[in-house]
């Protein structure tokens, strides 16, 4: 017996019906170009206001911005339309550019050629938070170099440190 075929009207209402739904939470780490300590007081909170506007132009949500004067966490619920790569391309070409037009001590800033991207469970998302938020007082304690080992180590991630502080 032959199944009936379903009329267009009919399959462009099931179309019209679908969703794509996502929450991925993400904690993204990176460092200034050879790890140098380059960014100052002066500017902090505004380059976090400024990672977060990059966000929201690109239908992320920033949850937590902070860090210290050679390395960024940004907290965030990334936009299921684009792929990190191309998320952490803007947030650092876009932060590179803004940064160099804070004055002399900016002129040659850069950000280091990698970073780290790491996935947050929904249970998490207090903890990683607070995390970020006290990071001057963390990093009384641990490196940024300790930290990222210990994260990349945390998250199962190999990696050559050979590569990892550019």
């Amino acid at each position: 017996m032959d199944t009936p075929t379903p009329t267009l009207s009919k399959h462009l209402k099931l179309k019209t019906m679908s969703q794509s739904l996502s929450q991925l939470y993400i904690h993204i780490t990176f460092h200034t170009k050879y790890n140098h300590d380059l960014i100052k007081a002066d500017v902090e909170k505004e380059l976090y206001a400024f990672f977060g506007g990059i966000l929201k132009s690109n239908k992320s949500m920033p949850i937590a911005i902070n860090g210290m004067d050679n390395h960024v966490h940004i907290f965030c619920i990334m936009s299921k339309s684009i792929a990190p790569s191309k998320l952490l391309e803007e947030l650092k070409r876009n932060s590179s550019r803004w940064i160099k037009t804070k004055g002399e001590h900016y002129k040659d800033f850069a950000w280091q050629g990698g970073y780290g991207a790491f996935s947050v469970s929904p249970s998490k998302v207090d903890i990683v938070k607070r995390y970020i938020q006290k990071q001057k007082l963390h990093h009384k304690g641990e490196t940024y170099q300790e930290e990222y080992i210990r994260l990349l180590k945390e998250h199962g991630i190999d990696y050559n440190e050979e590569y990892i502080w550019d």
